[in-house]
């Protein structure tokens, strides 16, 4: 107990202090135009090494659909000088871990491992960037992999194909954000040897890219070794990114889809969301941890708890796919909520609208922003606490809004936010006139 009790008071001297955390960041930008960022921590003998690439689902041309999602899978088939199955393979017998990941408007990829095998990883990323093994049958195997993925990974699951394909069509006017970002099987059976080789050319050139290595690093050290592996590689001409200005909105919509694998009903409310770094992209983080921030959250003790009609939600500025560090305007801000079979989705919205009405008619409690600071400072300290997720905020702040340096600086932006900041969002933005609307309803086989 009495240790206990010591980890309690530390961790809470650390919130109250949540405001003097400085991340010590030195970033340059090498010859060919690749971005770095260091950060030096030297508590634990661990790095954390995070490329991350500005190009993703939004990215794509029509009929060119998964192309961001199928090089996520390319990037580990092998390149030059680290053929088919070393990348993962000499990471995990270094005693480290690799992966990757597709988003709306970044690819990233990551190796963790003890400080003494930061060469490992930056030989491994800047082999591939150089020569990735762009092949016939790399693609037809990746190809093959992607549609499988999907099959398991969505088509098979309850309730995935309604979030990742049909949301975004309803919740979207311009194609480059309302597409599927896994792609269809049409496009992908139509990508040719030439199609990829481009793709790869153009997005997957040091000058579309940042490097981020934070952990237990000295910097003279690690800037040659980023230099002697990546210097040399050539940039490329910087690619033209699409226009992803969203037409006005005619009008809102409800649509429902019909989901033979889901067990109990859900729904998805969503709201054309605020530029991203602006005074309300604060504010909406405030009020999304005011109704859903924990077991205190007003949507879990007004419809979890209290009217028992919601099973479970979640929700984000850029769900499904992001988060407030890595949303990106123009965006939605979207709850998904599931509820029990004896409401029905007209209830669960008029409840979900009630709350909002609520912060917009009674605005916030001191107390209640107390606890949503609170549990705001909590997350985000857990966040940089990890060398991995301090990294990936670093390079994605890199990446979306060109200074790294935000990381020390947006806490205390979320944490200024005031009661009537709060208030004025959900006036401004949460409002039925401009709610999409989602109905996932069950529907199994008959038998």
């Amino acid at each position: 107990m009495k240790r206990r009790s010591v980890l309690l008071f530390s961790f809470l001297g650390l919130l109250a202090q949540a405001a003097d955390v400085t991340i010590p960041i030195e970033k340059y930008t090498l010859p060919n135009g690749m971005r770095v960022v260091l950060s030096k921590d030297n508590a634990v003998p661990v790095v954390a090494v995070y490329m991350i690439y500005n190009v993703g689902a939004r990215t794509e041309e029509k009929g060119r659909t998964g192309f961001a999602h199928l090089f996520e899978h390319m990037m580990f088939e092998g390149s030059a000088n680290a053929p088919k199955g070393i990348h993962s393979k000499l990471v995990k017998s270094n005693g480290g871990s690799d992966n990757g990941s597709t988003h709306p408007d970044y690819t990233d990829y990551f190796e963790t491992l003890p400080s003494n095998k930061l060469a490992v990883a930056l030989w491994l990323e800047s082999d591939r960037m150089r020569s990735l093994a762009v092949t016939a049958e790399n693609l037809t195997n990746q190809k093959e992999a992607v549609k499988q993925e999907r099959r398991l990974s969505f088509d098979n699951r309850p309730y995935a194909t309604a979030i990742v394909d049909k949301w975004p069509q309803l919740a979207y006017g311009n194609w480059q954000s309302s597409h599927s970002l896994i792609g269809s099987f049409e496009d992908l059976n139509a990508a040719s040897l030439d199609d990829v080789a481009k793709f790869f050319k153009t997005y997957y050139a040091p000058n579309n890219a940042a490097l981020v290595i934070v952990g237990d690093i000295q910097i003279p050290p690690a800037k040659k070794l980023v230099s002697d592996y990546f210097g040399d590689i050539a940039s490329q001409p910087q690619p033209k990114h699409p226009d992803l200005r969203e037409p006005a909105k005619a009008e809102v919509k409800t649509e429902i889809y019909k989901d033979k694998l889901a067990q109990v009903p859900g729904v998805i409310a969503g709201y054309p969301g605020p530029p991203r770094r602006s005074p309300d992209y604060y504010a909406l983080g405030m009020l999304d941890v005011l109704l859903t921030g924990g077991e205190s959250s007003r949507l879990h003790l007004d419809l979890v708890k209290g009217k028992q009609s919601v099973v479970q939600f979640e929700a984000n500025p850029g769900w499904p796919f992001a988060d407030t560090s890595d949303y990106k305007d123009p965006g939605i801000y979207a709850l998904f909520l599931l509820y029990k079979p004896n409401f029905k989705s007209g209830e669960i919205v008029s409840q979900l609208q009630d709350e909002i009405a609520r912060v917009q008619k009674d605005g916030v409690e001191a107390k209640e922003l107390e606890r949503m600071r609170t549990f705001f400072r909590a997350q985000r300290i857990g966040t940089l606490q990890n060398a991995l997720t301090r990294a990936q905020l670093l390079g994605k702040y890199e990446i979306l809004d060109g200074h790294p340096e935000v990381i020390n600086t947006e806490m205390d932006k979320f944490l200024a936010v005031t009661p009537a900041q709060i208030q004025a969002v959900a006036k401004k933005y949460l409002s039925p006139a401009k709610r999409d609307v989602l109905e996932i309803q069950p529907a199994p086989e008959a038998k």
